[in-house]
């Protein structure tokens, strides 16, 4: 009995003291880290860890627009290539969509059509849109416009040349790290701390702005910032009133902020939404800003999004992934585990997976080879 009192001392000691010294080394965001994810279970953020965290709401449409079902709904089967890596990969939705009509849905593994799931980046494709409407909107001047005229920590050395449009294309030229499983990384630290703001003040521009894409959460995090001091509105209101509601969404949907107290949404992920609603952002890329007849985004600027802004770095423009598959050319709305929305504008086609996790990973910002397979099976779905 009295060992296990000592025993029981010594943990009450040691654990008061590792506490002190995470608050000391400005690390305490990992008590969070444990909390949400690793006492789950998990090694890396997961779809519905949005309940864990601080939330706000995003009202759906006043005037909701269902998808119309196509007149060969769902009379086609998955593929057993499909079928496959939807049991492998944990998928939890798969929609397809053509001629903006339902064309084929199926939910796994307890998910249903308006279950919340996490966005992950797929938020940086919304991020960019609203950076192109508060251009729009004159809010901002143009892609040229200097960060610095929003964000002070910026205004020094290199710093002081980094665009707004450098931050949309992931050229930013900043010290970011971009690692998911490392405790330690400012990645894991954006995900975690109660001051956003503040870790993103903190970083240092090391390269030269607007000269090579670089994939960086950080970028779009920053982006964010910019917006609202721009238009002297919360990004969560912003997105409400210039897109979720004007694009008839269902359902309401929860954007994860830092915390209570300082209210900065993570802008680079983690909108808890659902497949159906998400996809209705790729109908406006697709038709190129128009929605019902009306232009909710300039139609100049999607054209350059969906292209790539440096020759050698072909897979990204603006906000968006860009792939070429079978002789198509598709681009993307991308997220953490495989979250997509596709969209292929010459065939009035989009699909979207979401699920658990995606194929073995590649490399930061590297294709992996399910998005291949999930529009294969998909045309050949079609094709039948």
């Amino acid at each position: 009995m009295k060992f296990l009192k000592k025993l029981f001392k010594f943990l009450i000691v040691f654990f008061g003291l590792l506490v002190a010294v995470l608050y000391i080394t400005d690390t305490d965001y990992l008590l969070k880290a444990v909390r949400t994810i690793y006492f789950r279970g998990h090694t890396t953020a997961y779809l519905e860890d949005y309940k864990h965290f601080d939330n706000q709401p995003i009202a759906a449409s006043d005037n909701p627009q269902p998808w119309a079902n196509h007149k060969a709904y769902n009379t086609a089967k998955t593929t057993d290539r499909l079928a496959k890596a939807n049991k492998d990969w944990g998928t939890v939705a798969y929609v397809i969509i053509k001629n903006d009509s339902i064309w084929f849905e199926e939910y796994y593994d307890g998910f249903e059509e308006d279950s919340k799931s996490n966005s992950f980046s797929m938020a940086k494709s919304y991020v960019s849109g609203l950076m192109g409407k508060a251009i729009m909107e004159g809010h901002i001047k143009s892609l040229n416009q200097p960060v610095c005229d929003f964000l002070p920590a910026f205004c020094d050395g290199n710093a002081a040349k980094m665009t707004v449009g450098d931050l949309s294309s992931m050229a930013s030229g900043t010290n970011w790290d971009e690692a998911y499983y490392s405790p330690l990384s400012i990645t894991t630290r954006a995900y975690f701390d109660d001051d956003l703001a503040k870790v993103m003040n903190g970083l240092k521009v090391v390269d030269e702005p607007g000269t090579a894409f670089k994939y960086a959460s950080g970028d779009t995090q920053m982006l964010a910032m910019v917006i609202e001091a721009a238009t002297g509105k919360k990004l969560y209101d912003y997105f409400e009133e210039s897109f979720w509601k004007p694009l008839g969404s269902e359902s309401d949907v929860l954007w994860q902020v830092d915390s209570e107290g300082h209210d900065l949404v993570k802008a680079y992920c983690c909108i808890a939404g659902n497949a159906k609603d998400f996809a209705r952002f790729g109908k406006l890329y697709k038709d190129f800003g128009k929605w019902n007849g009306k232009q909710i985004l300039d139609s100049a600027f999607v054209v350059k999004s969906i292209r790539p802004r440096f020759p050698v770095s072909p897979e990204y423009g603006y906000g968006w992934w860009l792939k070429d598959v079978n002789g198509k050319n598709f681009k993307m709305m991308r997220g953490h585990l495989g979250q997509y929305v596709i969209i292929q504008p010459e065939d009035n086609v989009i699909i979207v997976r979401l699920g658990h996790q995606k194929s073995p990973d590649a490399g930061i910002g590297a294709f992996t080879s399910d998005i291949t397979l999930y529009i294969e099976e998909a045309y050949k779905m079609m094709n039948n």
